[in-house]
C-alpha cells in the first residue's frame, strides 16, 4: 500500500456568525492595521504593540484569538 492510496476524510463544520461578531472581527482587524502602521513608523515600540494587541483581543474578542500568537516580533 502506498501513502498516496489513502486519502483522509476531512469534515467541515459550518457555523453561523452573527452580524455583531462579524463587526467585532472587522473592528479588530482595523485596529491591528493601525497598530502595525504605528510600529512601522516608529511611533510605538513592539512592546507597546503587544500590550495594545492583548487589550484589543479582550475588547473585540476575535473568533480565532485562542490560536493567535500572544506576541508579535518584527
Amino acid at each position: 500500500m502506498k501513502v498516496t492510496d489513502t486519502i483522509p476524510e476531512i469534515t467541515i463544520e459550518k457555523k453561523q456568525i452573527s452580524q455583531d461578531q462579524l463587526q467585532r472581527e472587522f473592528d479588530y482587524m482595523r485596529a491591528q492595521m493601525v497598530l502595525e502602521n504605528l510600529v512601522q513608523k516608529g511611533l510605538i515600540s513592539e512592546l507597546e504593540f503587544n500590550k495594545i494587541t492583548k487589550l484589543n483581543r479582550q475588547s473585540f474578542t476575535p473568533a480565532l484569538a485562542q490560536i493567535m500568537p500572544e506576541n508579535r516580533c518584527y
